[in-house]
């Protein structure tokens, strides 16, 4: 989650440690203030929207000749994501001002020694985003699913582990529970998804390992949905200790679903199963409100950030991809996609399972001299990459992790492109 402290609670006989900001607190006979966020940047918004959905819009509207009516769904899907976009703009501001008065803050401790870093920073606000795209989600199943579709119970179950995630997440943050059991939360969301899913569990055994197997396709059967389950409570989790600096939690969760759009609406060109084509529309139907209301947020929680995300919002988003990898079948290709989380897991397995010492928050030193960051011995992504490439600032750290991101997803495209034919 965000690099953030919380305020330390303090008790009738623990002496004040500093006096309150003037702007603190008011005086007993003046009203109190209500904060004033800056404005988000919306030009990053508006350049990774660019970036990211021109392709899909080239793909799915110019290279490819879809089916009219996909065309119009895909349509109709863009219009109202586009309509939580500006209503997460909106919405996000107010919400920050409740979270303030309810003591929902922390301090970025990445700007610690500076004036920004005694800014009091709304958080959990990663539940706004949330309920602007559950919202546009199952309006949106209004204008496009019958009630007789195959495809509604399915889209149904993984909105209902959607917002299983989202309260969790909240809950979360308010509550502040300890690893072993978050680790549980992930577990408790993806039960509608488990109990609802009606689709295959066999797996199609790849063409160089047929000779040993004797198999060109193995029926898993429980065993499919224990790896459903096991897909959902990696996802949710490697994206929320792939963090710690303003904007990559949102950053990477921008640009892995750009990547599955991009992937969606290739599959649905190049395939001739309808089948097949279904799955990658049901899940391009759930990526792009969710990638439209995450630009949103990117604009409040780019470099320096304005609100935290929380834990709300990384449940939420590793939940949505984990049901579209699912439902959509290409579980495959989105751990491909998750490869810089994987890595970041790999590295951090021994700290996490208390192997070596492991710190509450793993993130690298600042310099308020020089405002650059120095990574740590913590093995993470984000001391790794400062250990290997220098010092350097936070925002420059965050944009080179999130190029990794992309070449990553790049990398991912390239391997289907040469193991297409040969591998399945």
């Amino acid at each position: 989650m965000a690099a953030r402290r919380r305020p330390a609670a303090t008790t009738a006989g623990d002496p004040p440690t500093r006096s309150p900001p003037a702007d603190a607190a008011a005086a007993p006979d003046e009203p109190a203030k209500e904060p004033v966020l800056r404005p988000p940047n919306l030009g990053v918004a508006a350049a990774a929207a660019v970036l990211f959905l021109a392709p899909f819009s080239y793909l799915a509207f110019v290279h490819y000749p879809l089916d009219a009516d996909l065309r119009g769904s895909i349509l109709k899907c863009g219009a109202m994501s586009l309509g939580g976009f500006f209503i997460v703009l909106k919405l996000i501001p107010v919400a920050a001002r409740y979270h303030l008065r309810r003591r929902m803050f922390g301090y970025d401790i990445n700007k610690k020694g500076l004036p920004t870093g005694e800014i009091k920073v709304p958080e959990a606000l990663g539940l706004v985003v949330g309920i602007v795209y559950l919202v546009t989600a199952i309006i949106f199943q209004q204008f496009h699913y019958t009630e007789d579709s195959i495809w509604l119970v399915e889209y149904n179950a993984a909105l209902a582990s959607v917002c299983f995630m989202i309260l969790l997440g909240f809950v979360d943050d308010v509550l502040d529970i300890p690893w072993r059991v978050k680790l549980a939360l992930p577990t408790i969301a993806a039960l509608p998804l488990l109990m609802a899913y009606a689709g295959g569990t066999s797996i199609i055994i790849p063409k160089p390992l047929t000779p040993y197997v004797g198999l060109t396709v193995l029926e898993l059967g429980v065993f499919y949905k224990l790896f459903m389950l096991l897909l959902a409570v990696f996802c949710t989790n490697s994206i929320n200790i792939h963090a710690g600096i303003n904007g990559l939690e949102v950053g990477q969760t921008v640009v892995i679903s750009a990547a599955v759009l991009i992937h969606n609406v290739m599959r649905i060109g190049s395939s001739t199963d309808i089948e097949t084509q279904q799955a990658h529309e049901f899940s391009i139907y759930l990526v792009l409100p969710f990638l439209t209301t995450s630009l949103a947020l990117l604009a409040f929680n780019w470099y320096p950030s304005i609100v935290f995300v929380g834990d709300t919002y990384t449940y939420f988003a590793g939940m949505a991809l984990a049901v579209v990898g699912i439902l959509g079948h290409f579980s495959e290709t989105l751990l491909l996609f998750f490869l810089p989380q994987v890595l970041n897991f790999l590295c951090s397995v021994p700290q996490l399972f208390h192997f070596v010492p492991c710190p509450r928050h793993r993130l690298p030193r600042f310099d308020p001299q020089t405002g650059l960051l120095t990574g740590t011995k913590d093995g993470n992504l984000v001391n790794i990459f400062l250990r290997i490439f220098g010092k350097c600032s936070e925002k420059a750290l965050c944009i080179r992790l999130l190029i990794f991101q992309a070449l990553c997803c790049v990398f991912c495209f390239w391997l289907r492109y040469v193991l297409t034919g040969w591998y399945k």
